[in-house]
């Protein structure tokens, strides 16, 4: 894996919900939606949370503005965010597996 996403490893869960939800452009207010509907309501971001991660997110060069309506700005992935998300979710889907392979030993 390139040092470059390693870097961003792992992610918290409010990053990789934000990111997940940035896969297609959204606003804030439609990214705190998102994240609550993807979550069946476990993560809740709040406004300055969210706003400061946009912050952050953007000068690590993980999401860019992509351009605004209604007075909304809109943030999409970029190159480099989709690579580490997608990173992310591998290295979730091989904890899940492991995961998978306890639980059996747990029920008895």
């Amino acid at each position: 894996m390139e040092k470059q996403i390693q870097k961003y490893l792992p992610l918290s869960e409010s990053t990789y919900y934000i990111l997940l939800s940035l896969v297609e452009p959204r606003h804030g207010y439609g990214v705190m939606q998102h994240v609550e509907t993807i979550s069946r309501k476990s993560v809740s971001i709040g406004p300055g949370t969210l706003y400061g991660a946009f912050s952050n997110l953007e000068k690590a060069g993980l999401i860019r503005a992509a351009g605004e309506e209604d007075r909304r700005k809109y943030y999409v992935l970029t190159d480099l965010g989709r690579n580490v998300l997608a990173e992310q979710i591998r290295r979730l889907q091989i904890m899940a597996e492991n995961g998978d392979e306890v639980i059996p030993l747990l029920e008895k």
